[in-house]
C-alpha cells in the first residue's frame, strides 16, 4: 500500500461521494480515481480489491461524522429536559448536510449485510460509536441510559432514510421532527 496517509483519505473520500450519490454499482476502481482527480491506477494503489476499499470506505466514513466539538459545547449547557432533543436534532442536521455521505453509510449498511469483509469493520464502528453515544448521553446526565439511546438510533435511521430517499411527507422537516420524536419518548 502507498504511504499517503491524505491521499489515501482523498481516494477514500470519492469513493464515499460516488457511492452516496451513485450507489454500489457505481463504485469501481477507476471510477474512483476519476471522482477523486488522481491518475489512473492510483485508487488499486491503496485498495488493492473492492473489498480493501469498502472496508477502507467504512474505517473513513466515521471520521468524516464525528461532531464538531464546537457545536457540542452550547449543546452541553442546555438543560436535561432541551439536551436530548437537542442533541437529536444536531445529529440529524449533521448527517443531512451531507446526504451523499448519508447515502453511503446507508450503503455501506446494506453492503455489510452481503459482504462479510465489510460487516467485520463496518459492525465494529458503528457499535463502537453506540457506545460512545451510551457513554455521552450517561456523562450528560440524560434520562434512559442503553435502551433509550438505542430507541434514538432507531428513530433517527428511519428519519434520516426517510429524508434521503422518498420522504413520506417532502414537507416534514427531519431535524425538527428529530427534535419533536426525542422529545417525546424522554423517560
Amino acid at each position: 500500500m502507498a504511504a499517503n496517509p491524505s491521499r489515501r483519505a482523498a481516494v477514500a473520500d470519492a469513493a464515499l461521494e460516488l457511492l452516496g450519490r451513485d450507489g454500489a454499482r457505481a463504485v469501481t476502481h477507476r471510477a474512483v480515481d476519476l471522482e477523486a482527480g488522481v491518475p489512473p491506477g492510483t485508487c488499486s494503489n491503496y485498495f488493492r480489491s473492492r473489498s480493501d476499499l469498502l472496508e477502507g470506505m467504512a474505517q473513513r466514513i466515521f471520521e468524516l461524522l464525528t461532531p464538531e466539538p464546537d457545536r457540542l459545547e452550547p449543546l452541553s449547557s442546555l438543560p436535561t429536559e432541551e439536551a436530548g432533543p437537542a442533541y437529536a436534532g444536531y445529529v440529524v442536521e449533521r448527517l443531512l448536510a451531507r446526504p451523499n455521505l448519508a447515502r453511503a453509510l446507508i450503503e455501506l449498511r446494506l453492503e455489510a449485510e452481503r459482504s462479510p469483509e465489510v460487516a467485520a469493520p463496518l459492525g465494529q464502528f458503528l457499535r463502537a460509536g453506540f457506545d460512545a453515544d451510551v457513554d455521552f448521553h450517561t456523562a450528560r446526565g440524560l434520562p434512559g441510559g442503553r435502551e433509550h439511546v438505542l430507541r434514538l438510533h432507531y428513530l433517527i435511521n428511519g428519519i434520516l432514510l426517510d429524508a434521503l430517499t422518498i420522504p413520506l411527507d417532502p414537507g416534514a422537516d427531519p431535524v425538527a421532527q428529530a427534535r419533536d420524536i426525542t422529545a417525546r419518548l424522554q423517560p
